[in-house]
């Protein structure tokens, strides 16, 4: 599957394990606040944790709905995995009938992206990133909650700087680009938690 952004890979292993490694040393407690939040004050604080807390409610009820399947066997097959994840699939867009955009990306949460877009980038650089996600091949991706990200879509490599910029996710989920929407996805059965549009002011 084609990639953009080869770059930014190598940097972006050393600095997800240089987190991982950070935040295992922390004691359980502090761990529960992000890298971001603890970076914020006052309300863009609350924001950012309001925004990881929304985030958290989507994975842990992705959970329980996935506890109510048949586990999988030790040695499944090709096709019990991919039965057991379309399962799955059907369980959480059944249990998000009504899920609307914005549930995640409230309007404080968008504006406090943007401004950490723009801390983290320079005008030129986000005239470059805009550059590079105008021509991706993923132009097609339904871009709407309860879509699904098509695997043969092209996935843009999110910039190493701007995940450590962003409001932290579990790892059940992470961003992607779509022109200059955001998107939450998840990254087992691709789908469309929430997103948002002009992220790249």
């Amino acid at each position: 599957m084609k990639r953009v952004g080869f770059f930014y890979s190598a940097v972006l292993l050393v600095l997800t394990t240089a987190i991982s490694i950070f935040a295992t040393a922390l004691p359980a407690n502090a761990q529960a606040t992000s890298l971001t939040a603890t970076k914020l004050s006052g309300s863009n604080k609350l924001i950012a944790e309001d925004f990881e807390r929304r985030v958290k409610q989507y994975t842990k009820r992705r959970e329980a709905l996935e506890a109510g399947l048949p586990r999988l066997p030790k040695k499944a097959t090709a096709e019990q995995i991919a039965a057991y994840k379309a399962a799955l699939l059907k369980k959480v867009l059944e249990d998000r009938r009504s899920a609307i955009r914005g549930a995640i990306f409230v309007p404080g949460a968008e504006q406090l992206v943007r401004s950490l877009v723009v801390l983290t980038f320079p005008k030129h650089d986000r005239t470059a990133l805009r550059k590079e996600l105008a021509e991706a091949e993923n132009k097609n991706v339904p871009v709407k909650v309860n879509a699904v990200y098509p695997e043969t879509a092209e996935l843009m490599e999110m910039p190493p700087q701007l995940l450590l910029a962003l409001p932290q996710l579990p790892k059940q989920v992470r961003y992607r680009f779509v022109g200059q929407s955001l998107l939450i996805v998840d990254r087992d059965n691709h789908l469309i938690v929430d997103y948002m549009t002009n992220a790249l002011p």
